[in-house]
């Protein structure tokens, strides 16, 4: 089977969470898009310690869109560095990740 991935990203707002995922799933770029509101994100930026509320994005896709989906969120992403992690899926149920592969899949123009 191929490989599933989990993708973890934070974006700065509901209303850009809500524009990046659909656009990840109508792109078949993600089969599915959970947003996570509320976040509390602390961190080091440029020598200072940072606070933010954030809203974290979790993308399942394969590994054969991932490089497409990096790119599609860097490019819909306002900030310098955007966090973008991919975990690899190491069990699920089966039905549920043939269903990932599926809704991925690129389409093919005959």
């Amino acid at each position: 089977m191929e490989q599933t991935l989990l993708v973890l990203s934070n974006v700065p707002d509901a209303e850009l969470a809500n524009s990046m995922a659909r656009t990840l799933v109508e792109k078949r770029l993600a089969a599915c898009v959970n947003i996570m509101p509320a976040v509390q994100s602390v961190y080091q930026w440029q020598g200072a310690i940072e606070h933010a509320s954030e809203v974290t994005l979790m993308v399942k896709t394969t590994q054969a869109r991932y490089a497409e989906l990096e790119a599609a969120i860097k490019a819909a992403h306002p900030y310098d560095v955007p966090e973008i992690i991919a975990i690899p899926i190491a069990a699920g149920l089966p039905a549920y990740l043939n269903w990932i592969v599926a809704e991925t899949r690129k389409e093919l123009n005959v």
